[in-house]
């Protein structure tokens, strides 16, 4: 924590002007310990050039999939599944050559036991430049980490809430997007987002079984867009809307999201689409 710079323009501030002194001076201090922090974490001060878009993207990239890897060792063991869904991850990216050998190592860098987890977050924080857009992106990238075998561990949760901490999301914040992240872990295995069930089924296959996976897929539709069965159709236009700006691919992109993570948030916004259409289409709006 850099609070020396406050300290000592608060000490001169009012050794040098009483109260109102203290206070300029502690925004000074202020000031200069923003500015240390941002050196320290790699970073020139707000009165540099500061990094590029593409030295942010590198980082925001980079850091994802070490968190992921980080996210995958929580249960102390990572499995063929955690595994899995890193490999799936850089298909879903395209990542070849030098860019899926740079994936694989920093996702191994982040299954060593002296992970700086606190400090990786705060640079996420700073390449992100504290677009809530963006680092919501990193988060759910985490959760999807965690879901990789379709349940979250306790230990993955805990470690989910420091990550969520870290990035200045509140506890409720977090349960919420799990809420919304594992209705859509259950929405794609469904059909809503894919045209199967997880047991290899598709859609449409007839019997009580398609009644009985309407019904669910319908309910994690809901719970996808983050609302009550019971909403209205204002109440699920608002949230439809909500969801989709704060997912936009082309928006997301301009705020610094790597291109590799470009697909990622197309099939994301396709995903929100696809729930929206379900429980239009029921509701008849």
């Amino acid at each position: 924590m850099h609070i020396f710079g406050k300290i000592l323009g608060t000490f001169f501030g009012f050794l040098m002007g009483g109260p109102f002194g203290a206070i300029f001076g502690l925004f000074l201090g202020h000031q200069f310990d923003k500015a240390r922090r941002l050196k320290l974490a790699g970073f020139s001060s707000d009165f540099g050039s500061g990094p590029s878009q593409s030295e942010r993207q590198a980082e925001f990239f980079k850091s994802a999939f070490a968190v992921m890897g980080h996210v995958a060792k929580a249960k102390g063991q990572v499995t063929r599944e955690e595994i899995q869904l890193a490999t799936t991850m850089m298909e879903r990216m395209s990542l070849h050559g030098e860019q899926r050998r740079a994936a694989q190592e920093a996702f191994r860098e982040g299954k060593e036991r002296d992970f700086p987890l606190e400090t990786v977050l705060e640079r996420v924080r700073i390449s992100a430049g504290e677009r809530f857009d963006l680092m919501q992106f990193f988060l759910e990238l985490q959760i999807s980490a965690a879901f990789a075998d379709g349940d979250i561990h306790p230990s993955e949760r805990s470690v989910l809430h420091k990550i969520a901490q870290g990035l200045g999301f509140s506890s409720q914040q977090l349960e919420q997007r799990l809420k919304m992240q594992e209705a859509a872990f259950r929405f794609q295995q469904g059909g809503g987002f894919g045209g199967h069930s997880a047991g290899g089924q598709s859609r449409g296959s007839g019997g009580s079984w398609q009644q009985n996976s309407s019904s669910n897929q319908l309910s994690d539709a809901y719970k996808l867009l983050g609302i009550d069965s019971s909403a209205d159709a204002k109440t699920v236009k608002r949230a439809h809307r909500k969801l989709m700006n704060e997912h936009h691919p082309d928006k997301l992109m301009a705020k610094g999201l790597p291109p590799e993570m470009m697909n990622v948030a197309k099939e994301k916004a396709q995903e929100i689409q696809s729930a929206y259409d379900l429980i239009k289409k029921e509701k008849g709006f």
